[in-house]
């Protein structure tokens, strides 16, 4: 009964917030995974599992609140440095939940979700691979929002990366200046609009070579709360504040 009655206040609240402005794409940083594990004396890695719980309940409440895109920073180039071993794990946990994504009855099957994984595959392993492709192949049909996973990724070498695509594409006879709509066009991001908000967990305030291109005009946000603590709660309050400066923020695009 209680389960029902929050699910009751939940539609209501959404019908509510519809009747505002609604960000088409919404991108998070997931940070506070480590901290949340060491915080509760947890092992290593538990932190991550309670933060893919966080995520799975974020994405049915974007769902539900008709975002359309959705973006998360699962992995940045820069991780890389950690111990190999921790970088093994936290790739092998990756990919496992990708796997878990495809199963039926997973909310991207409810939902209709279709997803791309984003980043430098070449610093990814062919078995990770394998499950990317997999995935992206499998939801290829699916209309109903689109995840995109960043993993391996960094904004710098999305940038470096689509200007060398740019390069090779004019030599072959594609005309002699780049423009910025070029570079865009090879862009890896290029599967979503430009984000309206970025959520970054933990009260970090920075972006941390995440969608520097694209987010010149897209409200920030970073709540103090650890990602897997991050909840619906956190999100209505954001929405409410995304509202209250949605006029603002249009201004500022009209002038570009």
């Amino acid at each position: 009964l209680l389960e029902w009655l929050f699910r009751f206040l939940c539609r209501c609240v959404f019908c509510v917030l519809q009747m505002g402005p609604i960000p088409e794409h919404i991108a998070f940083i997931m940070d506070g995974n480590r901290r949340f594990a060491k915080k509760l004396n947890l092992e290593e890695g538990e932190g991550h599992k309670a933060g893919y719980v966080a995520f799975t309940n974020l994405l049915k409440f974007c769902y539900e609140l008709r975002v359309r895109y959705l973006t998360i920073y699962a992995f940045s180039i820069d991780n890389f440095r950690r111990p190999p071993e921790e970088v093994q794990s936290t790739m092998d946990l990756i990919q496992s939940k990708i796997e878990e994504l495809l199963l039926d009855g997973s909310i991207i099957r409810r939902y209709g979700i279709r997803v791309y994984i984003v980043g430098n595959f070449r610093l990814l392993s062919e078995s990770f691979l394998r499950t990317a492709e997999k995935a992206m192949r499998t939801t290829e049909g699916n209309s109903g929002a689109v995840l995109s996973i960043c993993v391996a990724y960094a904004s710098t070498d999305e940038m470096a990366r689509a200007v060398e695509e740019c390069c090779e594409e004019k030599a072959r006879g594609g005309g002699e200046e780049i423009e910025v709509g070029d570079i865009e066009r090879h862009m890896c991001m290029a599967v979503s609009p430009d984000p309206d908000l970025i959520i970054r967990t933990s009260g970090e305030t920075r972006l941390s070579n995440f969608l520097l291109w694209q987010s010149g005009y897209a409200m920030l946000y970073s709540p103090t709360v650890l990602w897997p603590e991050f909840g619906v709660r956190h999100m209505l309050r954001i929405i409410i504040e995304f509202q209250k400066n949605f006029a603002y923020l249009e201004r500022k695009r009209k002038r570009t």
